[in-house]
C-alpha cells in the first residue's frame, strides 16, 4: 500500500471511530439536534488541541500527522492498544514504548530543602507541572493543597480552574500563558503520556483562552522572575521566584517565592508567615501518581 492510500485508511479509521464515539463518553455535554451520530470533526480537534482544518485534513487524507498528534488522537477517541498500533501504521509513524512511569513522589533533598523554608513560600513541581510537595507558606500564599484530590493537583489545573487565582496574581493572564507554555514543554517530552493528554484535553473544553494559548506555540518563559499578587489577607506583593531543579531526578524541581529586604512585600510576607501555623500533611509527603 502506498503512502498516500495509508493516509486516506487513517482518513476512513478516524471517521470511523468518530462515528462510534457520544458526547458523552468523552467528557462533552450533549445538546442534541445531531443529524449523524458521533462525534463532530471540531469536537475531536478541540479535545486533540488542533485546529479543526488540520484535522478535517487528515480524514481527507491529505496531511501525515506526527507521532504526537496521534498519540493525542489515540486518547481522545479511546483507542485499544491494537488501535492504538493500527493507527500509528497508517499514519506512517513509530509508536514509541515506554514503560509506565512510577509513581511521583517528592525527592528527599527537595523535601529537606522544603522544610527549611520558614519565611519563604516553596512547591516543589513534577511532571505534568503537578504539584507535589508544599510549605505552610506555599498554602497561605496560594490555597490549601491539602484539601485539592490529589488526581487534580497540578499547578495548569488550579490556575484556571479555581477563581481565586484569577484574582490574587495582579497578571493573571501572562502569568496562565507562561503556565500553557511551560505544560507544551512537558508534552514535548513526554507525547504519549495519558494523563498529560487527558489535562490538555480536559481544560481545552473547558477553558477557551487555554485552548487558544495552546495552539499559539509560545516559547516557555524563564525559570525565574518577578510576579505581583493582591492578597486578601496581606495586601499587594511582589516576590522574586526561582527555580532549583533536582539533580537526582530532573523531572522535579523546587519552586521558591521570596521578597527583598526592607520592602513593604518583605513585611507582609513575614505577616503573612506568622499566620501560617501547623505543618499540613502536604509538606512531607505530597504524591502523584
Amino acid at each position: 500500500m502506498t503512502g498516500d492510500a495509508h493516509l486516506k485508511e487513517l482518513g476512513e479509521f478516524l471517521k470511523s471511530r468518530r462515528a462510534e464515539l457520544t458526547p458523552r463518553a468523552v467528557g462533552l455535554p450533549d445538546t442534541g439536534g445531531r443529524r449523524v451520530p458521533g462525534l463532530r470533526r471540531e469536537e475531536v480537534a478541540l479535545l486533540a488541541t488542533i485546529s479543526t482544518d488540520y484535522y478535517t485534513r487528515l480524514e481527507q487524507g491529505r496531511v501525515q500527522p506526527s507521532a504526537s498528534v496521534l498519540a493525542a488522537l489515540a486518547h481522545v477517541l479511546h483507542l485499544s492498544d491494537h488501535q492504538r498500533d493500527h493507527l500509528f501504521e497508517l499514519g506512517g509513524r513509530q509508536r514509541a514504548r515506554h514503560r509506565r512511569p512510577a509513581a511521583q513522589k517528592a525527592h528527599p533533598q527537595l523535601l529537606r530543602l522544603l522544610d527549611d523554608l520558614t519565611s519563604s513560600p516553596g512547591v516543589v513541581i513534577g511532571r505534568r507541572m503537578d504539584i507535589l510537595a508544599w510549605n505552610p507558606l506555599a498554602v497561605a500564599l496560594f490555597t490549601d493543597f491539602a484539601k485539592v484530590p490529589e488526581g487534580r493537583r497540578n499547578c495548569v489545573r488550579i490556575l484556571f480552574t479555581d477563581p481565586a487565582m484569577r484574582t490574587l496574581y495582579a497578571d493573571w493572564r501572562t502569568v496562565a500563558r507562561d503556565c500553557v507554555s511551560h505544560l507544551r514543554a512537558e508534552a514535548a517530552k513526554h507525547p504519549e503520556d495519558p494523563q498529560l493528554i487527558s489535562l490538555v484535553g480536559e481544560l481545552s473544553v473547558e477553558d477557551r483562552d487555554f485552548g487558544q494559548w495552546w495552539g499559539s506555540r509560545r516559547a516557555p518563559s524563564r525559570r525565574a522572575g518577578v510576579k505581583r499578587f493582591h492578597h486578601p489577607l496581606v495586601g499587594e506583593l511582589v516576590l522574586d521566584w526561582d527555580t532549583l531543579v533536582c539533580g537526582g531526578n530532573p523531572d522535579q524541581e523546587l519552586v521558591v517565592w521570596t521578597a527583598q529586604p526592607g520592602t513593604p512585600s518583605y513585611e507582609r510576607l513575614r505577616a503573612l508567615a506568622s499566620r501560617a501555623t501547623g505543618r499540613p500533611g502536604g509538606l512531607t509527603a505530597g504524591q502523584a501518581s
